[in-house]
């Protein structure tokens, strides 16, 4: 009897722990609302520009609301070798991505959140400095997405109050 007790008591008290979704409200919740609110300002550069469009389609900018909010962001990316032969050529490469963000106040101008997000990838140096390149490339484009959600997770949390 006791094998069935505990579970089901532990069942009852899960309500009671404070968990509340983040998105709670859906698109005319608190965080969404806030998340559109938010205008991403120009990054030099491709990756720049990749980071750029990967936050807007994440934040969904509320058409004829003015932003309540601008994110700076500053990027250093990186491609550094560590898989070397005996000849000294590299076969392995790491693309690191960083961002520092800043979500600024448009009314006040105050700065009231300043943060880094950053990933990592491995790319293989093949013969063909056209696949090498690709690799590179494509790495880019999948770490500019993990930045992206790192960055629009914590800006949700922000919104949340939490």
């Amino acid at each position: 009897m006791n094998r069935f007790f505990a579970p089901l008591m532990l069942a009852f008290l899960l309500p009671a722990c404070g968990l509340q979704p983040l998105y709670s409200g859906g698109s005319k919740g608190v965080v969404a609302n806030s998340l559109g609110s938010v205008s991403v300002d120009p990054i030099a550069g491709k990756n720049g520009w990749l980071m750029r469009n990967a936050l807007t389609d994440r934040l969904g900018a509320q058409n004829g609301n003015a932003a309540q909010f601008r994110l700076v962001i500053a990027l250093d990316d990186q491609i550094e070798g560590f898989g070397v032969r005996a000849d000294d050529t590299v076969t392995r490469e790491r693309r690191t991505l960083r961002a520092r963000y800043q979500l600024i106040s448009v009314a006040t101008g105050e700065t009231v959140l300043d943060a880094t997000a950053g990933s990592d990838a491995g790319i293989d140096v093949a013969s063909s400095e056209y696949a090498t390149i690709a690799g590179e490339n494509s790495a880019l484009e999948n770490l500019t997405q993990k930045v992206a959600d790192q960055i629009v997770t914590r800006l949700s949390i922000y919104a949340r109050g939490e």
